[in-house]
């Protein structure tokens, strides 16, 4: 594998970032990547090793470019990237297979990345992620404008014994798509990042009870987040339940080997 340094570093869900995505699309950015997102470990003094597939989705060629970018998540769950290299990168570490790539219609390919974790690399997390950005495309209207599409695929290496340290510090009630809902403030402590997994039992004012699931977002060490926690219908179907309050929550939540009781009576 070539392996190349980059000048700068990065690291979802899958998340998605473009100059105008609705834009992007529309004028035929087809690549497709699996996994989203990678969530794992490395020892100092190792070199860590995995592959994406990237798939061109459409009935012609296309060329990618790919690089590493820094990232921030931001309090409303966006995020951006940046070129620049942040302070404490570990985006050095990082090597590419290929700067540039191209695809046959509908073919896919199977992509190397690697990271060289130094021997003396303190625990901790290494985050990156892997940007797969189309060629421009140009969109008419008022004025032709070239856009591109690009899909960030997010890294997260843990590095020796890092792990988060999840509490929750408050509570509260938030409207989410038209639903109020309950949300849990969580911080972590620790020196990776976190998501909170599982359900918790509700009940509310009129006595009906339901599982209540936390959203997947991540919290990233040092910040403060808060986690919505969405009641789950009857079926995939149906509308989310509406809570008569005030709800009580009972149960635990886990991440990892951590668990996290949840005791709380919220008021809307």
């Amino acid at each position: 594998m070539r392996y190349r340094r980059q000048p700068t570093l990065a690291a979802l869900l899958s998340l998605l970032a473009c100059l105008s995505c609705g834009s992007a699309f529309a004028q035929g950015f087809s690549a497709l990547v699996s996994p989203p997102r990678f969530e794992d470990n490395a020892k100092a003094g190792s070199t860590y090793r995995n592959v994406i597939e990237i798939s061109n989705v459409s009935g012609s060629a296309a060329h990618f470019t790919v690089q590493t970018a820094d990232w921030t998540f931001k309090p409303d769950a966006t995020v951006e990237f940046s070129d620049a290299l942040a302070p404490g990168s570990c985006r050095p570490w990082v090597g590419l297979e290929a700067a540039e790539i191209n695809l046959a219609p509908n073919a896919k390919r199977r992509y190397r990345f690697e990271v060289r974790v130094p021997a003396d690399a303190p625990a901790g997390e290494c985050r990156f992620a892997i940007m797969i950005e189309g060629d421009p495309q140009t969109v008419q209207g008022g004025a032709a404008v070239p856009v591109s599409g690009r899909i960030g695929v997010i890294v997260y290496l843990a590095i020796g014994d890092a792990a988060a340290s999840l509490d929750v510090v408050g509570h509260d009630v938030r409207t989410i798509e038209g639903n109020a809902v309950p949300v849990l403030s969580v911080r972590n402590g620790g020196n990776a990042h976190g998501r909170l997994q599982g359900f918790v039992d509700g009940t509310d004012a009129s006595g009906k009870r339901y599982a209540l699931q936390p959203s997947t977002l991540p919290i990233l060490p040092g910040e403060t987040r808060d986690i919505a926690l969405v009641p789950q219908a009857d079926n995939d179907a149906a509308a989310v339940p509406v809570i008569a309050w005030p709800l009580r929550l009972e149960g635990r939540l886990d991440w990892g080997s951590q668990r996290l009781d949840i005791a709380a009576t919220i008021e809307e």
